[in-house]
């Protein structure tokens, strides 16, 4: 067990997810990098942030699995004695007309992108409520607040997770433990590349800042959350997206 400050980062093998686990490393957390999948993306993730002379460790864990989620938590516990914060990022995404998205298909957006968030979250808050003290960070999108054509599954799950936060923001602010949201706009991550050019373009020019953000933005905004000067904030969705959606 260490003093420093501990952090939990679902889907944080590459993306938004791997890019928070660095700067949260970078600011001194010991971080846990979980993944599911994409083992050797996690391990080359950890040698650098160890090379960099912070600390990190990974796990495998399919956080739609309350159990496997559980044993994600657990494994910090053993690790560092506590979780100082908990980042909800892993997710997936899919992007068909409503009529065609399978009942299989459904059950997996929600299973992943919405369950996912209450097993990670329900196993991580028991010794945070009993530390008086904790971050909840969640990962939602723009299309959870305005709703996406062709992502309603994606946009359900989305749109769940910010009415998640802000009922468990209050139900968990008298153990003065912050439940917050960032709802990412468009961002250039791998998630892009179905998109082609023409389309990039297109979305592009939507955008008043005239650019698609990057995972950077999003690390930034985590940051922000999991620093003490945020803590006086519970339970607000902040939505860097450019101007895409005001």
């Amino acid at each position: 067990m260490t003093n420093k400050r501990s952090a939990v980062i679902t889907g944080a093998s590459r993306g938004i997810g791997a890019k928070t686990a660095e700067a949260l490393a970078t600011e001194g957390f010991n971080v846990i990098i979980n993944y599911n999948k994409s083992e050797e993306a996690a391990k080359n993730l950890r040698d650098k942030i160890l090379a960099s002379g912070a600390n990190a460790d990974i796990y495998n864990a399919d956080i739609g699995d309350y159990v496997q989620a559980k044993g994600l938590m657990d494994f910090c516990l053993e690790k560092h004695g506590k979780i100082d914060v908990l980042v909800n990022n892993a997710g997936i995404s899919q992007i068909k007309l409503f009529t065609e998205i399978s009942v299989d298909e459904w059950d997996e957006m929600v299973r992943v992108n919405l369950n996912g968030v209450f097993n990670c979250t329900q196993n991580a808050v028991k010794s945070m409520i009993s530390n008086k003290q904790g971050k909840i960070i969640n990962i939602s999108s723009i299309w959870g607040i305005a709703g996406s054509s062709c992502e309603v599954h994606y946009s359900t799950a989305k749109a769940g997770i910010i009415g998640f936060t802000k009922a468990l923001a209050k139900e968990l602010g008298p153990s003065n433990i912050q439940v917050n949201c960032i709802a990412p706009g468009i961002i250039l991550t791998d998630m892009m590349s179905g998109f082609s050019q023409a389309d990039m373009d297109a979305m592009k020019e939507e955008i008043p800042l005239q650019r698609f953000g990057i995972e950077e933005d999003i690390a930034n905004a985590v940051l922000f959350f999991a620093a003490e000067k945020s803590d006086y904030i519970t339970g607000q969705v902040l939505s860097p997206n450019g101007g895409i959606l005001i």
